[in-house]
């Protein structure tokens, strides 16, 4: 059993935890929202650049070259936008998934511990049952470490993935924007 003061340690601990989320989750709305007010406000110099550019163009040839080295380097951004947003997402997920581990191995030391404590008081021939359950942990245990590394891995092969289609999507532009520009 809990004594009164390990309880309210136990409360203590926890509403540091809530409190220390939520500064986090608040960081992290700040991050998300600076990054989209810049992508906006880059989007509209470019955007007035753009037409004060194809409206000076004086044939229509001259519009096609001007449209294809506009074209280029919003989408340059718009896949930097998309990398940064990623990335910032990543690191979000990582750092949730981290405080989940963290609360998961105390909440597991904690049920380890009072098991323990109960055990001790457990009646004669009881072993085996203690015995099982105590097996039953480490399996658990021992679960929940593959799951955690499998995501992991999964995490990182996305990362990967994400990495390289967005060098695939820089690359197909200069292609387009290249071939645009020769045949204007």
């Amino acid at each position: 059993m809990m004594t009164p003061e390990q309880f309210l340690d136990v409360q203590k601990a926890n509403l540091e935890k809530i409190l220390g989320l939520s500064q986090q989750s608040f960081s992290n709305v700040e991050k998300v929202v600076e990054l989209n007010l810049n992508a906006v406000k880059a989007y509209m110099e470019d955007s007035v650049e753009a037409v004060k550019a194809l409206s000076s163009a004086k044939d229509i040839q001259e519009f096609v070259a001007v449209s294809t080295s506009v074209t280029q380097p919003l989408s340059e951004k718009a896949v930097s936008y998309s990398k940064d947003l990623y990335s910032l997402s990543s690191g979000i997920a990582s750092e949730a998934a981290k405080l989940v581990e963290e609360q998961v191995s105390e909440n597991n030391k904690k049920f380890v511990e009072l098991f323990e404590s109960a055990s001790k008081n457990a009646p004669a021939g009881s072993e085996s049952a203690v015995a099982l359950m105590k097996s039953a942990i480490t399996a658990a245990n021992t679960a929940y470490d593959s799951v955690s590394k499998a995501t992991k891995q999964a995490v990182e092969m996305a990362e990967a993935n994400v990495e390289a289609a967005t060098k695939a999507t820089i690359k197909a532009t200069n292609t387009a924007t290249t071939k645009a520009r020769k045949a204007a």
